[in-house]
C-alpha cells in the first residue's frame, strides 16, 4: 500500500506558512514552487487514522479571472448593451499560471485534496477553482474542505478532524455575483465613457468613467449627504440661559421651551424673568445611569470604528486585518456576527492578554469575574465576532494600532457596563421653567480599558425641593445652525477626501448621480444591490436556482441600461452645469445599428466559444452569425419573407449544448403554408420541423466543432431560375444564383453546372445546380443534408427528399463519364483533362487538371480506379467524401494506393488521409 499523500491549498502564503507551522509543530520543510510568492511546505501529519505526507501550498486570492471572450473585449467590438448577453469565460490569467503549474505538479501522486481557503463564499469559490485545476490532472481525487475561523492550534486541529465537502451552492452564488458585476460594470462603464468623452472632450477625453453596482450607490450616498448639508437653510434662534455658581461649581440651567425663532417674544419673557429673578426649586431626582459596553466586533463595525477612532480608511483596515488573520493574531475578519457562540470558550483568549503591561491587569480582573460579553442580534452562522487569538507585542505602525484596538474592544465587550448616578433639578423663575442635570460616575468598568468612549462626570450642588436662590446670571443667547461652505474642487472626479477624513463629491460624481436621478432611476440607491444580496443568500440556502437569479438580475439591470441609453441626454444636461455646454453626440461610438440590434441565440456549434446572434443585415433581412467572425464564419441568412425576427426569452428544451433561445418570427402574408401562422415562435436549432422546412435550416448541433476558420457549413441560398436541388443533376443547366450542395435533389440556384445524382462539383460564381420549375425564392438558411423546400408558382408545399448527406461519401459514377462538363473547379470553369503518354499502369487514364491561370483552389480529377478525388492546387491527390467552398471532407484515417506519373502534376502515388484538409 503506497503512502498517503495529501495536497493542502490555502488562500495566501502567510496562511499556508502558519498552518504548516501549527500542523507540523514547527518541523515543516520549505521548498520553492513555480511562483516565487507561493512556497511549498512539506510535513508529516496524522489524518484519516493514518500517517500522511502533507504538501501545503497557497494561492494569491482568486486563481481564475472572469472576462468576456475575445470578440467582446475591445471597447468598440460591440454595443455596450450586448455585454448583458455576451459570452463570458473563466480562465487562469498569465500572472497566475505559475501557481497553476505548481498545483498541477504537486497534485500528481496525491490521493486527497484539502481546501484551506477562507471560510466564506469567496473562499468557497476559490476552492472550486483549485478543484477544477486539480481534477483535470487527477480525476479520482478525493476532495475535502477544512472549516475554521481562526488560525490557532485548537481551531486547526478541530478543522482537520472534521473535514466536510465543499459547498457548491456558495460557490455558485459567487459565480452569479462575479458575472453580474462584470456585465453591469462593463456595460455602464463603456456607455458612460464612450459617450461622455465625446460630449465633454475638453474635460473628460482621457477619463475612464467607471460604474459598479456597489460603487455607484456608495457615490449616491456621499452626494445625497453632501446635498443635505448644502441645502440646509440656517435660521437664527433665541433662548434664555440661567447660571448658578455655588461652592466653586457652576451649573447651567436649560430653558424648557428650548428655543424661539422670533426675537421679540423671547425678549418679552426675558424681561419678565428679570423683574422677578428669584429661582425656586420645584423638584429633584436621582436615578442610576449606565453606559453600555460595546457589542462584539463585526466587519462593518470594525471599518466604521477604525475610520472614526483611528483615522484608518476602510481599505487599509481590511488589508491590515487580513494580514493579522493570516499571521494568526486575530480571528477571521470578514463576519456579520456580533454575538459570541456559547460553544466558544473565551477564558483562554482573555488569559492570553494578561501579560500585557497596559491592559494585563484589566484582563486578569475580567478572568476573576468571568467573561460576560454583551450579545448582539446578528449571526451569519459561519464565523464568530472578530477577536484576538494570541498575544503579540512585535507589531509596528497601523498594524499595532489596529491590533490594540481589537484587543481593547474584545476586553471591553467581555467586561461590565460603566455605572453612574444622574441627578436632575428643575427650577422656576417668574413662571418659566429650567432644568439642569449632573452625573456622578460610580464604576468606570469597561471605560478603564477602552479609551475610545468618553463619559464625563458633571458635578452639581445639592438642591432641596422648595429651596429658593438668586441666579448668578440670566441672559438671552442667540446662535445659528449653518452648513459648511465647501468650495468646488474642479480637479476631483467622483469623490475627494478632506483633511478631516470626510468625503466630498466631485463634479463628475455629482453630475452622474443627478443625471441618473433625472431619469427616475434608483441606480444611486442600494435597493437593487440589496435585492441581489438577498438572492445570493437564497442560492446559498438552496431555495433559489443560480440560473434563475442570474437571468432575473441581468434583465433588471439591462432594462435600466436600455432606458438610460434612451434618456442619455439627461446625463449630458446634468453634467453641463459643471463642465459647460455639451458637444453633439454621434451615436456610432456605441456601435452600429446592427450591433445594437444583435441578440444571442445559442453557443456557436462550430467554434463552441462564441455566441450565435440574430442580426439585421444592411438590406433589411435577418441573419444568424457567430460573434467570432472572421475567425469563425458560421452564418445563415433568413429569406426575405421573414419581415421581423427577435430572440424570445423562452428556451428550447431539446437542443444542446447550453441554452438555446427560441426566435419569434413574423412572416410575409402568402409566404407560408396555410397551417402555419404569420407570427410564429420556434427553435432554429434544428428540432423545430416546421421552421426547418420553411427556412431550410440545418441542425446547428450537427456542425463539426473542429471546422473553425475552415469549412463553412453555414451556407447561403439565393435566387434561382429553377427550383430543384442543391446538388448535382445529370443535366448541365445554368441558372443565376448562389446555391451549392452535394445531393441529388438538394437546393441549388444559379449559374452553375450539374452532374449526376450524388456527384461532387464546385458551383460557378457561388452558384448551385438546379432542375426545373422557376421560382423567386431567396431563402437562406442552415440547409439540412438531402432536404429541400419545394416550390411552385401557386404557393409552397414542404417536402423533404432523402439524399446523400453533406457528410456522406459520394458516388463516383459522375467522374467516369466522357462529358468534360461534369468536372469543374471552385470557380465553376471546366477542368482540363490530362492524358498520360508514358508506358505504365496509368497510360489508359486521363486526368482532368484545372488551368491555374483561371483561378480556383481545388481541382477535381478522375483516376484509373474510378474514384472521386481532389487535388489542392495541383499538388496532392485525396479521396473525397464531400466538397464545400473552402475545404474537402475526407474519409477518416484511410490510406489509398493511387497510380502516379510524373507528367500528371495532380497525381501522387500514396496519400494518407486525415479528417479534414484545408
Amino acid at each position: 500500500m503506497r503512502p498517503l499523500r495529501v495536497l493542502n491549498v490555502a488562500e495566501k502564503n502567510d496562511a499556508a506558512k502558519e498552518l504548516s507551522r501549527i500542523m507540523s509543530r514547527g518541523q515543516s520543510f520549505r521548498r520553492e514552487g513555480f511562483s516565487k510568492f507561493n512556497k511549498i511546505y512539506e510535513f508529516e501529519y496524522s489524518i484519516f487514522g493514518q500517517n500522511a505526507k502533507m504538501i501545503m501550498t497557497s494561492l494569491s486570492g482568486h486563481l481564475m479571472t472572469l472576462d468576456f471572450t475575445a470578440s467582446h473585449q475591445k471597447w468598440h467590438s460591440c454595443a455596450p448593451v450586448a455585454l448583458f448577453s455576451a459570452p463570458v469565460t473563466k480562465y487562469v490569467s498569465e500572472n497566475y499560471l505559475p501557481i497553476k503549474r505548481t498545483l498541477e505538479r504537486e497534485v500528481r501522486g496525491c490521493q486527497i485534496l484539502i481546501i484551506w481557503t477562507d471560510c466564506d463564499r469567496e473562499g468557497e469559490n476559490i476552492g472550486f477553482e483549485v478543484i477544477d485545476v486539480c481534477q483535470t490532472i487527477c480525476p479520482n481525487l478525493r476532495i475535502y474542505r477544512a472549516m475554521f475561523s481562526e488560525i490557532t492550534p485548537q481551531s486547526i486541529t478541530r478543522a482537520a478532524q472534521n473535514l466536510v465537502s465543499p459547498d457548491l451552492l456558495q460557490s455558485q452564488a459567487v459565480d452569479v455575483r462575479m458575472e453580474l458585476d462584470l456585465r453591469i460594470g462593463a456595460a455602464f462603464t463603456r456607455f458612460q465613457t464612450l459617450r461622455l468623452q465625446k460630449v465633454f472632450p475638453e474635460v473628460l477625453s482621457d477619463n475612464l468613467i467607471s460604474y459598479g453596482s456597489c460603487q455607484f450607490p456608495t457615490l449616491g450616498f456621499v452626494v445625497e449627504r453632501y446635498k443635505q448639508v448644502e441645502q440646509f437653510v440656517p435660521e437664527t434662534f433665541f433662548k434664555i440661559k440661567v447660571t448658578h455658581e455655588m461652592e466653586d461649581t457652576k451649573v447651567d440651567f436649560t430653558w424648557k421651551r428650548g428655543r424661539l425663532f422670533h426675537r421679540l417674544p423671547c425678549l418679552v419673557l426675558y424681561q419678565i424673568c428679570l423683574e422677578n429673578p428669584t429661582a425656586k426649586v420645584l423638584s429633584t431626582s436621582s436615578r442610576p445611569k449606565s453606559k453600555w459596553r460595546p457589542l462584539p466586533l463585526d466587519t462593518v463595525e470594525l471599518e466604521k470604528l477604525a475610520s472614526r477612532k483611528l483615522k484608518i480608511n476602510s481599505k487599509e483596515t481590511m488589508k491590515i486585518a487580513e494580514k493579522l488573520y493570516n499571521q494568526g493574531f486575530i480571528s477571521y475578519p470578514r463576519t456579520e456576527t456580533n454575538m459570541f457562540p456559547k460553544s466558544l470558550d473565551l477564558r483562554p483568549l482573555v488569559e492570553n492578554q494578561t501579560v500585557d503591561p497596559n491592559w494585563g491587569a484589566f484582563a486578569s480582573n475580567v478572568l476573576e469575574q468571568g467573561p460576560n460579553p454583551r450579545h448582539g442580534n446578528k449571526s451569519d452562522n459561519a464565523h464568530p465576532p472578530i477577536h484576538p487569538t494570541k498575544y503579540t507585542n512585535s507589531l509596528q505602525g497601523n498594524d499595532k494600532r489596529l491590533y490594540e484596538f481589537i484587543v481593547q474592544h474584545f476586553l471591553a465587550c467581555c467586561s461590565e457596563d460603566a455605572k453612574g448616578q444622574e441627578t436632575s433639578v428643575e427650577i422656576e423663575i417668574a413662571g418659566e421653567k429650567f432644568t439642569a442635570t449632573g452625573l456622578m460616575i460610580i464604576a468606570r468598568n469597561y471605560l478603564d480599558v477602552y479609551p475610545y468612549d468618553r463619559w464625563n462626570a458633571k458635578t452639581i450642588p445639592v438642591y432641596n425641593q422648595g429651596e429658593e436662590f438668586q441666579p448668578s446670571s440670566i441672559e438671552v443667547c442667540t446662535d445659528a445652525t449653518h452648513a459648511d461652505h465647501i468650495e468646488t474642487i474642479k480637479n476631483r472626479c467622483y469623490v475627494g477626501v478632506q483633511q478631516d477624513g470626510t468625503f466630498l463629491p466631485g463634479q463628475l460624481g455629482m453630475g452622474l448621480v443627478e443625471g441618473y436621478d433625472l431619469m427616475g432611476f434608483e441606480l444611486s440607491k442600494p435597493r437593487l444591490r440589496a435585492e441581489l444580496e438577498a438572492d445570493l443568500k437564497r442560492i446559498c440556502e438552496g431555495t433559489r436556482n443560480k440560473h434563475d437569479v442570474l437571468v432575473e438580475q441581468v434583465a433588471k439591470y439591462r432594462e435600466q441600461f436600455v432606458q438610460a441609453v434612451q434618456e442619455a441626454v439627461k446625463l449630458d444636461q446634468a453634467l453641463a452645469s459643471y463642465f459647460g455646454d455639451p458637444q453633439e453626440f454621434i451615436d456610432e461610438v456605441l456601435g452600429s445599428e446592427d450591433e445594437r440590434g444583435s441578440e444571442p441565440i445559442r453557443l456557436c456549434p462550430r467554434c463552441q466559444t462564441e455566441q450565435m446572434i440574430l442580426k439585421k443585415t444592411k438590406d433589411g433581412s435577418y441573419m444568424v452569425g457567430c460573434q467570432g467572425y472572421p475567425r469563425c464564419r458560421a452564418s445563415a441568412f433568413f429569406p426575405k419573407f421573414v419581415i421581423e425576427a427577435s430572440v424570445d426569452e423562452s428556451l428550447c428544451g431539446n437542443c444542446q449544448p447550453g441554452d438555446v433561445h427560441k426566435v419569434k418570427f413574423k412572416f410575409k402574408r402568402g409566404s407560408v403554408p396555410p397551417m402555419m401562422p404569420l407570427e410564429y415562435t420556434g427553435c432554429v436549432g434544428g428540432c423545430d420541423e416546421s421552421l426547418r422546412e420553411l427556412l431550410e435550416l440545418k441542425d446547428l448541433t450537427r456542425l463539426p466543432s473542429e471546422s473553425v476558420g475552415g469549412s463553412n457549413s453555414y451556407v447561403r441560398g439565393g435566387k434561382s431560375s429553377h427550383s430543384g436541388a442543391r446538388g448535382y443533376q445529370q443535366s448541365s443547366n445554368r441558372g443565376r444564383g448562389r446555391g451549392r450542395g452535394t445531393t441529388s435533389k438538394a437546393r441549388g440556384r444559379g449559374n452553375g453546372r450539374s452532374a449526376t445524382a450524388q456527384g461532387v462539383t464546385r458551383p460557378a460564381q457561388r452558384g448551385g445546380f438546379s432542375a426545373n420549375q422557376p421560382t423567386r425564392d431567396e431563402g437562406r438558411g442552415f440547409v439540412p443534408s438531402g432536404q429541400t423546400w419545394q416550390q411552385n408558382n401557386a404557393g409552397r408545399d414542404a417536402s423533404f427528399q432523402p439524399g446523400s448527406g453533406f457528410n456522406q461519401f459520394p458516388s463516383t459514377s459522375s467522374f467516369g463519364r466522357d462529358d468534360e462538363n461534369c468536372v469543374v473547379c471552385t470557380c465553376g470553369q471546366p477542368a482540363t483533362k490530362l492524358t498520360v503518354k508514358k508506358d505504365g499502369p496509368n497510360k489508359v487514364a486521363r486526368f482532368p487538371k484545372k488551368d491555374q491561370t483561371k483561378g480556383g483552389r481545388f481541382t477535381v480529377v478522375q483516376n484509373p480506379e474510378d474514384r472521386a478525388a481532389i487535388s489542392l492546387n495541383g499538388e496532392t491527390l485525396l479521396q473525397v467524401v464531400a466538397v464545400s467552398r473552402s475545404s474537402a471532407v475526407l474519409r477518416q484515417k484511410a490510406t489509398v494506393e493511387l497510380p502516379g506519373e510524373e507528367n500528371a502534376d495532380c497525381v501522387t502515388k500514396k496519400v494518407t488521409l486525415d479528417d479534414r484538409a484545408q
